[in-house]
Order: structure tokens, then sequence, then C-alpha cells
């Protein structure tokens, strides 16, 4: 199993040239390691004014985070199974006309599994994104750095396991289970338009955000937005060129936070122009 292997030895599967583990993988490592920072910050004896009703909500977001920390991290491995099963399935031999249907069920059945685990990530990245409210809010101010690298990591997961999902949705043939997986991107995809909005707005990231920039000589600006962050994933969407890039673009256009429904409608126009 891939994370029982030392950091060094996991890097180098990384590395290797082999098609596993590649960016499924990847993105649900980033995710768990986002949780584990989180938990930890949740951990912590000290939070932010030391009010009791503080170390309830922390106890409760760490309880929360330990559980989809120890989801992503299954999520590594699983990943990895799920591609192995397609490049299996491609190599299974096809003389016969038996064969080939054989070899088609199989490709299909890892390919479902390949776009269906990556869907995972992206919902288990969003429930660790919600928990992350609470420990942005009521941690110990010492750590607020590390709750926005976890938070951080928590979106590259989500929007690196949505482009694992995109890549390989395109290869199902069962187009009741492709338009679910759709439909279930496009609802994760808005939901955490909130989730990361609380944090990155919160008074004690944005002060953080603020505190850096001046002390690094930096402009000031704000945090990432979500509005931000979906137009990135928009520009990603419509990069696929699929028709499901589309349906997506314009489910996120009708977001009711202004800036992220323009940044939507404006990747919209950019899809239709091809530009």
């Amino acid at each position: 199993m891939l994370t029982q292997k030392p950091v060094t030895e996991l890097l180098d599967a990384f590395s290797s040239p082999d098609p596993t583990p590649g960016g499924g993988s990847a993105a649900a490592l980033a995710g768990a390691m986002g949780a584990a920072l989180l938990a930890m910050v949740a951990g912590l004896p000290k939070t932010r004014t030391g009010a009791p009703e503080e170390r309830t909500a922390l106890d409760a977001a760490r309880t929360d985070l330990v559980r989809f920390q120890k989801r992503l991290t299954e999520l590594v491995d699983r990943d990895t199974a799920a591609y192995d099963l397609v490049v299996a399935a491609y190599k299974k031999p096809k003389s016969t006309d038996e064969e080939k249907a054989a070899r088609q069920r199989a490709i299909q059945d890892g390919m479902r599994a390949a776009t269906e685990v990556p869907l995972e990530t992206m919902q288990a990245s969003l429930d660790a994104l919600r928990a992350a409210h609470a420990v942005a809010t009521h941690g110990n101010p010492s750590a607020l750095s590390d709750v926005s690298v976890g938070a951080h990591l928590l979106m590259s997961a989500l929007s690196g396991a949505m482009l694992n999902v995109g890549v390989n949705i395109g290869s199902l043939k069962d187009a009741a289970v492709a338009d679910r997986i759709k439909h279930d991107v496009v609802q994760t995809l808005k939901a955490s338009s909130e989730a990361t909005r609380v944090i990155f707005t919160s008074e004690p990231v944005a002060e953080l955000t603020r505190d850096v920039q001046t002390k690094l000589g930096l402009p000031l600006q704000a945090p990432p937005s979500p509005e931000q962050f979906h137009a990135g994933m928009t520009e990603m969407l419509r990069r696929l060129g699929t028709e499901e890039a589309r349906k997506a673009l314009e489910a996120l256009a009708t977001s009711p936070t202004a800036s992220m429904r323009d940044a939507a409608m404006a990747a919209l126009g950019r899809f239709s122009s091809g530009g």
C-alpha cells in the first residue's frame, strides 16, 4: 500500500514512469495532509479566546477532520487501485468476440471506478473544508498559517480530483451513471464556494493574510476568494472541450454570489467563442 511507505519511497513511486500512482492519488494525499493540519490546530490546548464554547466547537471539528483525514488517506490507495483496473483491462485478450466483450466490460468497470473514486476525493475534501470553518474561527491564533495551508491543500485536492473525474468521464458508456456523476461534481463545486468563503473571509484568516503581506512588503490584496478559485476551475473545465464542461459552467453561472456568477459567465463566453 502506498500509504504504508516511508515518505521518500512514496515520492519515488510518484516520480516513477509507471502510470500509477498518478494525479488522483496525489490529490487525495494533498487532501489528507490538509485535513491532518487542520485536525492538529483543532487539538491544540489554546483556543482563540479561551471560551468554553470554542473548545467544544474545536473538539467536534477535530473529530470530523480526523475522520476525513482517514477517508482521504484510504482514497490515495483506492485511486491507484482503480486505475490499475483500467490498465489491466486494456491488456486482456481480444482474439474472439467473447474475449472482446469481456475486455470491454472490464474496461468500463475500471473506468467507472477511476471516475467515481476521485469524485469521492472531491466530496471528502469538501467535508473537510466545511469542518475547517470552526478551526479558522476558534483556533489558536499562533497556528493560523497552518489553518490557511490546510485549507489550500484541500482546495488543491478538490480541483485536482475534479480534473481526474473530467478526464475519465468521457469514457463511460452508461449515460445514467455519467449524468449522475456530472450532477454530483457541479453540486460539490457549488457547495465548496461557500465553504471556502467562510474560511478566507473569516476575521482571523483575513487578518493573517494582511499581516503577512505587510511584513513581506507585498501589495495588499484580498486572500484567494472562492470566486477566484472557481474561475480557475471553470477555465480548466473549458479546456476539456466537452459538453460536460459547458453544463458545469452553466450550473456555476446560476450561483447567487455575484462575482462567482460573473466569472462563470465570462468563462462560458470564452467557451462559446473557443477562446
